[in-house]
């Protein structure tokens, strides 16, 4: 799920929450959130400077990648591909 961010549209009536922004996780089929969910004073949505991505350690090996669901596939003469 990708994560929003979140700010109020006017400070003076928003609570100490949303004055500052947060960020909340929601899913992309979801419409964007209109109003706070403390104080329910209108928010608007911000664009993330951060992008969240999955960090991979170590490259994934072949049996992982099967695991995984992919096919792997070798390289044996010019043009021509194994199944792993």
């Amino acid at each position: 799920m990708p994560l929003y961010e979140y700010i109020t549209t006017d400070p003076e009536k928003g609570c100490r929450i949303c004055q500052k922004g947060f960020e909340l996780r929601r899913p992309v089929s979801r419409p964007p959130l209109e109003a706070c969910p403390l104080c329910r004073n209108p928010v608007k949505k911000l664009v993330s400077k951060s992008v969240a991505s999955p960090k991979i350690s170590k490259p994934l090996s072949v049996s992982d990648a099967k695991k995984a669901g992919f096919t792997v596939l070798e390289k044996r003469d010019q043009g021509t591909y194994e199944k792993l």
